[in-house]
């Protein structure tokens, strides 16, 4: 919301100063000004400080108003203005309205992400006439690397990565120009001063370019791409490895080298027409694909033209992303077909970085490499998004969007710096400043030693970066996440209390926050469904239905806790959660004489089934976890899908989404979906979803060969229909006369990245009059905890010195607090 206070009516010039707090440095904010300033005829100097941009000026009470209409209205493309704040100003002011120099201090401002090459830069680089044709480097002040080379703010030159390259006269003069787009833009280079690209081979030996067709290095490494060649790509946040997406034998070569079993790989086209041969486009992808923050896009892979299999295995979607620097646009221009633009790396490790790593890691994958002489400050894959029920839905954040801030909801405002250190898959860490959350880049799981010193690198740099300096730390209440071991060790070691926070309540938190639901609102039932978290009672939880706000949550409903034997194997292998589900529903015998003529019945028997039921009978290396994860992988399993072990985390559900037949989906009647019922579970008393009606009729469906799509869309709406009605149990009023306990339901979780089971659930919930929240800016995977844990940890810390929020529900205390001390 942006603010200011009144300016006294008059006609003779007054004197104003003008706070413009928000993302506004390295966005063309201050020349922006200057022209806006001098079109309306003011006096006075804009400058960048470390709480955002700061205009003093001088003139009529209506240009002053003017201007400031003028920047509301009409920022600068990659500005985000969170507050503007004005007060009188004394003292004298230049005559004419000048670009001043920026001042140090705390930082109280944003780091811009990354952003892609501009329509303006894009041109240039294809004109001939231009100085900066075909630079693989042209940037300005609305496109280029931020995050990626910044060591430190004020955002200015000398604290990036381009401090090495002193600018040419003509690149100065464009620097200094306030009328030039590229005034201060602080990546400015061009051929004769900036970074160079070279192609290269890995290995050291030369190479002729006369055995190319090419026009320069970076045309060069399309020519290798089209014969058939892996290339290395030192990209804007790490290096990727590329190579064209339409030959399937180089795609198994990458996948091989790669060790990359059967995660799908991101692919690049150099425009939208490229893309329409292989997807179809809704106007929101579009916007994605070629708007501020140019993602990954996945896309329904219906075109006229198709991909290997191997691109994307078992799945019906492709992740498709434009040209996002002006090396990649120059590489594609001679490629009229997609080219997979995977990270970097061997499999589950970071993406590489540095040059010389790029050569000991990635030389046994890629012969040659397209690399140049700029360094990357800070590691920064692809962010990935999906467009569901016509909004966009943030799977992965990064490049282009972190580390944008995300404004705290009403009642946060005098919430003090914090630090939230998130999970340990799919991890992301999150600082609390200023009444905003500044979420970390994707991180990667912290289970890699490499990732997890990343991640303690990122810590520090964004503590830098940010002048944070936090009064108490927040982790996950699970005690072997590597993020909330090194919470403890760093909260023991500075003395700060630390806030341990569970899972899933952290999940219904993080969607809350994004949605601005005030820190006083009502409790909402949050539903969180997902692989496994810690539960408050010390077991794994997975399916969970909790009434909650910012400070507490009551755990109303569950799905039925099932054995994984093995416990992390059980989660890689599938199988074994179908026998623990079938096992937990029927015993061997009444399996085997009910059953005994499938398929699946033959595969079971070969298992060592005596070992596994030792193991759940006596609770050794099998716990009981509530885990809707789990279920979706057993079913998955029933079907012959990633039966025997996952390629990666959550691939079996994904290729169990892929398989669902629309038809079946769309107009089969309801009755058929798989029933699950809702008992309540014995001592606790805790209403549960239970999957014994649901296995009779898989297994049923399995005898009478049921077309494994019919079956998945079966199991998708059965499930669907689970969840409201547990909802509408758990809120009472069923007649539809009486009170709800809730009218709000907040959706999170990593199964909720189900486009179909999503959808369905939403569109149930909303025909029963519930508000339905959902994730658009963070995921709704393990990369939204951090945010959720910022956000219950800052309600904490400011709840502890307020009153306390209305509607807090009767149960868990949101954060048990460990103090250095122990006590």
């Amino acid at each position: 919301m942006n603010r200011h206070s009144p300016i006294a009516a008059a006609d003779a010039p007054v004197g104003t100063e003008i706070r413009v707090r928000g993302r506004v440095q390295g966005v063309g904010f201050r020349p922006t000004v200057w022209r806006y300033a001098r079109d309306l005829g003011l006096s006075g100097e804009v400058l960048n400080d470390s709480s955002g941009v700061l205009i003093r000026v001088s003139g009529s009470e209506t240009a002053i108003l003017a201007l400031i209409a003028r920047i509301q209205l009409e920022p600068p493309p990659l500005a985000r203005i969170d507050a503007i704040e004005t007060q009188s100003c004394f003292g004298d002011l230049p005559t004419e309205f000048a670009i001043a120099d920026s001042r140090g201090g705390g930082a109280h401002t944003q780091v811009t992400p990354d952003a892609p090459i501009c329509a303006a830069c894009a041109a240039e680089i294809a004109d001939p006439f231009e100085r900066r044709y075909r630079y693989p480097f042209a940037n300005c002040t609305h496109c280029g690397p931020r995050l990626s080379i910044v060591g430190g703010i004020p955002y200015d030159r000398a604290n990036t990565t381009m401090a090495p390259f002193e600018l040419c006269p003509a690149c100065r003069a464009d620097y200094e120009n306030p009328a030039d787009r590229r005034f201060h833009a602080e990546a400015i280079a061009c051929h004769v001063c900036g970074p160079k690209a070279k192609l290269i081979r890995f290995d050291g030996r030369p190479f002729s370019f006369d055995q190319f067709s090419m026009m320069d290095d970076v045309d060069g490494a399309c020519g290798l791409m089209k014969n058939g060649e892996i290339v290395a790509i030192k990209g804007i946040g790490g290096y990727q490895l590329a190579c064209d997406a339409t030959k399937a034998d180089v795609v198994a070569r990458l996948r091989q080298l790669k060790q990359r079993e059967a995660k799908p790989f991101a692919l690049m086209a150099r425009d939208l027409d490229v893309i329409k041969r292989y997807c179809s486009l809704s106007p929101a992808e579009e916007a994605l694909l070629t708007g501020p923050s140019a993602p990954i896009v996945l896309l329904h892979a219906d075109g006229a033209e198709k991909l290997p299999d191997s691109i994307a295995p078992g799945l019906s979607m492709l992740g498709f992303m434009l040209p996002t620097t002006p090396m990649h646009l120059l590489m594609l221009r001679r490629m009229s077909r997609p080219v997979v633009m995977t990270s970097g790396n061997l499999s589950d490790e970071p993406q590489v970085i540095a040059d010389e790593e790029a050569r000991e890691r990635l030389g046994g994958i890629a012969t040659y490499a397209l690399i140049h002489d700029r360094e990357i400050a800070n590691r920064m894959d692809d962010s990935v998004v999906r467009v569901v029920a016509g909004r966009a839905h943030v799977m992965r954040r990064a490049r282009g969007y972190a580390p944008e801030s995300i404004l705290l909801p009403s009642g946060f405002e005098a919430a003090p710096e914090l630090l939230a250190m998130g999970g340990e898959l799919k991890s992301t860490f999150c600082l609390v400043k200023d009444g905003a959350a500044i979420v970390s880049q994707h991180q990667g799981d912290l289970e890699d030693a490499r990732t997890f010193d990343d991640y303690r690198k990122n810590l520090a740099l964004y503590q830098k970066l940010f002048d944070h300096t936090p009064v108490a730390l927040v982790a996950d209440l699970h005690p072997e996440y590597l993020s909330s071991k090194l919470a403890r060790a760093r909260a023991g070691a500075d003395g700060l209390p630390l806030l341990e926070v569970q899972h899933h309540h952290a999940h219904v938190a993080a969607c809350l926050a994004e949605n601005g639901h005030p820190l006083d609102g009502p409790a909402v039932l949050g539903i969180v469904i997902d692989g496994l978290g810690w539960g408050g009672d010390d077991t794994l939880w997975g399916g969970e239905f909790l009434l909650a706000n910012y400070v507490s949550y009551q755990r109303l409903g569950t799905f039925k806790p099932v054995a994984m034997p093995g416990g992390a194997q059980a989660a890689r292998e599938p199988w074994r959660n179908l026998y623990a589900h079938l096992m937990a529903e029927m015993k061997w015998p009444e399996f085997a004489i009910n059953f005994d003529e499938l398929e699946l019945h033959t595969y079971l028997a070969n298992k060592p089934r005596a070992t596994l039921d030792a193991m759940i009978k006596n609770g050794i290396n099998a716990p009981p976890a509530s885990s809707c994860g789990r279920l979706f992988d057993a079913v998955a399993a029933a079907l012959n899908i990633c039966r025997e072990r996952q390629g990666y985390e959550g691939e079996a559900a994904a290729r169990l989404e892929a398989l669902v037949d629309d038809d079946t989906l769309r107009n089969e009647d309801d009755a058929l979906g798989y029933p699950l019922s809702i008992p309540n579970l014995r001592g606790s008393g805790l209403p549960y979803i239970e999957p014994l009606a649901m296995w009779s009729a898989v297994l049923g469906d399995l005898i009478l060969k049921t077309p494994a799509p019919v079956m998945a869309a079966r199991f998708h709406k059965g499930l669907a229909k689970s969840i409201v009605a547990m909802t509408r149990k758990l809120a009472g009023g069923e007649d539809e006369t009486g009170p709800r306990r809730f009218t709000t339901v907040a959706l999170s979780g990593g199964c909720f990245q189900n486009r179909i089971l999503f959808e369905d659930v939403s569109r149930r919930l909303e025909s029963h009059d519930f508000t339905v929240l959902s994730h658009a800016q963070v995921p709704a995977n393990d990369g939204g905890l951090a945010f959720g844990q910022a956000a219950i940890g800052a309600a904490h810390l400011v709840s502890s010195s307020n009153s306390q929020p209305k509607s807090q529900p009767e149960g868990n205390a949101s954060c048990v607090s460990v103090f250095p001390d122990g006590s």
